[in-house]
C-alpha cells in the first residue's frame, strides 16, 4: 500500500511539473503575436542590424534595407531571399509568379545572396523575375542572414503596409500561411 501511495504521489508531482512547464512555455511566447484565422499577425519589426544593411541595385547604387522597405511603404511586400545557385529557389519561381498574378497590389522584393553580381543579373533575366532586385555580397550565415534567422533559401518574408513583419518565414511561395497572411493584409481590390 505504501508503494502505491508513493507512486501516486510521484505521478502527481510529475503531472504538476508538466503543467507548469506548459504554462511557462505559453507565457514566453511573444506578446505581439496574435493568431487569427490560421494567420499569425505580428507587430514585430526588423532589427537595427537588418535595417542598416546595405544592398546594391542592378545599376550599382547602394541602398539600405530600411530604404528598400520605405520605398514600398503603404503596400504589402513579399521579400524573396534567394540565389541563382539554389535549386529550390529556381524551382519556386513559377509559384512566385502565380503569387504575383494573384496579388498584384503587393510589392515583390528579391534579395540575392549570389556569389557574384554577374550570376545574379544573369538569373534575373533568365528567369524573368519581375520586382525590385537587390544584391548582398554575403553568405547565408553572415550578418544579414543571422539578423533574420536565415536557415534556408528561398525564404519568403511578408511585410504589412506599415512596415511590420506579418510573416517571418515561409520556404515555398504557395505556403498556406503565406497566402493566408497576404489575404489578411491585402488592400481591397
Amino acid at each position: 500500500m505504501k508503494k502505491i501511495f508513493i507512486s501516486l504521489l510521484a505521478l502527481g508531482f510529475i503531472a504538476i511539473g508538466c503543467d507548469t512547464k506548459q504554462k511557462t512555455n505559453e507565457q514566453s511566447a511573444p506578446a505581439t503575436e496574435i493568431t487569427t484565422d490560421s494567420v499569425v499577425v505580428s507587430n514585430e519589426a526588423f532589427s537595427a542590424v537588418t535595417l542598416n544593411k546595405m544592398f546594391e541595385d542592378p545599376s550599382g547604387n547602394k541602398i539600405s534595407f530600411q530604404n528598400i522597405l520605405a520605398k514600398h511603404k503603404g503596400a504589402p511586400i513579399v521579400i524573396d531571399v534567394w540565389a541563382s545557385w539554389c535549386p529550390d529557389c529556381i524551382k519556386g519561381f513559377p509559384e512566385l509568379k502565380n503569387l504575383q498574378q494573384q496579388y498584384p497590389k503587393t510589392a515583390y522584393v528579391f534579395l540575392s545572396l549570389d556569389k557574384t553580381k554577374n550570376k545574379w543579373t544573369e538569373a534575373i533575366a533568365k528567369y524573368d523575375l519581375q520586382g525590385d532586385h537587390y544584391y548582398l555580397n554575403e553568405k547565408m550565415k553572415d550578418e544579414f542572414g543571422q539578423s533574420i534567422q536565415l536557415d534556408w533559401i528561398p525564404r519568403y518574408i511578408v511585410v504589412d503596409a506599415q512596415g511590420n513583419i506579418a510573416l517571418k518565414k515561409a520556404i515555398v511561395a504557395n505556403d498556406t500561411l503565406l497566402i493566408n497572411t497576404l489575404n489578411k493584409i491585402q488592400p481591397s481590390l
